[in-house]
This record gives structure tokens, C-alpha cells and sequence, in this order.
């Protein structure tokens, strides 16, 4: 992760998502000035998380380009998600 301080900009490249961008950019320039700084804050935590997930999910890709089993402790959900949507639909949840 870079040293760089945070700024508007960084955050804004950050982001990666024209929406998110415009999101961030309406938030920060519509808050009071006494709330600017908790916004950019809250951005700038959005974007470090941001960051450190494309970095793991490039970890991850590599890994798997080498047909390697990726570290870490993996549990399969895929048996807890079906059973959760199959009620979402039988109880006629969108």
C-alpha cells in the first residue's frame, strides 16, 4: 500500500467505480464544514478497504494461475446459501 497521503483525488481513483466516485464526490462536497472531515473519513476507509481487497484478490489470482490451492482456512457455504435462498423464494422475498 502506498505512503501517499489521502486525498480527493486518491480516494476518487481508489474507488475504481465511476457511481461510487460521483457518490463519494456529491458527498463530500454537499457536507457542512464541520462534518467534511468525518466524510472524507469515512471515504477514506471505504478506499483503503477498497484497495486492500483488489491487492488480495490479485494475491489470490496468481495462485490460481499456478493451479496452487490459495492460504488461508476456506469454508465452503455454498450449502448454507442454497438453503438460505430456497426460503427467500419460497417465502416470496424478492
Amino acid at each position: 500500500m502506498s505512503s501517499e497521503p489521502w486525498t480527493i483525488e486518491r480516494i476518487c481513483d481508489a474507488l475504481g467505480n465511476p457511481a461510487l466516485t460521483q457518490r463519494f464526490l456529491g458527498q463530500i462536497n454537499r457536507a457542512p464544514a464541520h462534518e467534511l472531515l468525518t466524510v472524507f473519513a469515512k471515504w477514506e476507509r471505504i478506499a483503503k478497504d477498497t484497495v486492500a481487497a483488489v491487492e488480495r484478490g490479485r494475491e489470490l489470482a496468481a495462485y490460481d494461475a499456478r493451479s496452487e490451492e490459495a492460504p488461508g482456512l476456506w469454508i465452503d457455504a455454498t450449502d448454507r446459501i442454497r438453503t438460505a435462498v430456497d426460503q427467500s423464494r419460497t417465502s416470496g422475498a424478492a
